[in-house]
């Protein structure tokens, strides 16, 4: 678990990697390997769960750090977005029917992906005006 917590400040954080002269004269060096193992098996761990296509994007990153911060600026959302993607779901939330070849359980998945989004981006609709939706999106026969 402490390793953990340890990998995480190193991609929160980035890799501090005590350096030293070789020599007098010579080039710096890492002073402790420890810092860079860990730093590579955070890079692994975060290279592990990413697809092809968020590979191709961080492949040129050399810390874990770096990995994190570019898939953060990938998928971050502006809150104008965010906004427009909500407006869009409630949209289709208010004008939610049952369509004539549907059956009671494709328009409960229907429903349920929607408001799972909603909810995903942060806006609630409370569970009793969901109920009476589903209710007034049922054909009257």
């Amino acid at each position: 678990m402490d390793e953990d917590s340890e990998l995480w400040d190193i991609i929160c954080d980035g890799p501090h990697v005590p350096m030293k002269k070789f020599e007098e004269t010579g080039p710096m060096v890492p002073k402790d390997r420890k810092a860079i193992e860990k730093n590579y098996r955070a890079k692994k761990i975060l290279m592990y769960g990413i697809g092809p296509d968020e590979y191709n994007r961080v492949s040129a990153c050399d810390t874990g750090k770096e990995i994190w911060e570019a898939l953060q600026t990938a998928y971050k959302e502006t809150t104008q977005v965010k906004q427009s993607k909500i407006d869009m779901l409630i949209t289709e939330y208010e004008l939610f029917r049952m369509k004539d070849d549907e059956s009671i359980q494709d328009m409960h998945t229907r429903f349920t992906s929607f408001i799972n989004e909603l909810y995903l981006l942060g806006d609630v609709i409370p569970k009793n005006k969901l109920v009476r939706k589903i209710l007034s999106a049922l054909p009257g026969s």
